[in-house]
């Protein structure tokens, strides 16, 4: 497991242009304004992650939601759990690495990210109106690490991805989808 140190859970403050600090009530919308990064405290000793102290971890949003997993005596510390065998398991995303900059994503994850799909229009006289949303199904893959080129991938790559599977997440103010490698299903050539 990982140990992250977060201030709060939950992104509750907006800051307006002239630098007034307003609080935002968040019973209703708690999923969007949750925190799921932090600094690392500390790293799983079982596994080699390249994760140190300090670097930022960007984790699943189960961390912090309803109660959270803090851990035990200590209420700014965080569990986020890591198993480098199951995606499913592995609520560690990627992190940053506080010397580089650079984004890694952890073991079965990818970032994405998304690709405008064109309107087609389905007839030259009505103008068709859907009211349900088509959800995303394909990304471009953002960041390398072992387990996307195991699966033959590299940077730049368009995938496609079952739906329900566009799982957002912002990493330096930039959203990707998050996705379970196993979840990719083909690569456009």
């Amino acid at each position: 497991m990982f140990i992250v140190e977060l201030e709060k859970t939950i992104d509750d403050t907006i800051t307006t242009s002239s630098g007034l600090e307003l609080y935002v009530d968040n019973r209703f919308n708690e999923f969007e304004n949750r925190i799921t990064e932090g600094p690392v405290v500390s790293a799983p000793f079982k596994y080699e992650t390249g994760v140190n102290p300090g670097d930022t971890l960007y984790f699943h949003h189960l961390v912090v939601i309803n109660e959270g997993q803090p851990l035990t005596g200590d209420d700014n510390h965080y569990l986020v759990r890591y198993d480098e065998d199951h995606a499913i398991n592995n609520q560690a995303i990627a992190f940053k690495d506080q010397r580089t900059g650079d984004i890694h994503p952890l073991a079965g994850w990818s970032l994405l990210e998304a690709i405008e799909e064109e309107a087609v229009q389905e007839s030259e006289i009505i103008e068709v109106v859907k009211l349900d949303e088509k959800l995303p199904t394909r990304g471009r893959v953002a960041f390398t690490s072992a387990g996307i080129k195991e699966a033959g991938l590299k940077i730049g790559d368009v995938v496609g991805f079952k739906e329900n599977r566009d799982y957002r997440i912002t990493i330096d103010g930039k959203e990707y989808y998050r996705t379970r490698i196993e979840d990719l299903m083909y690569v456009e050539i």
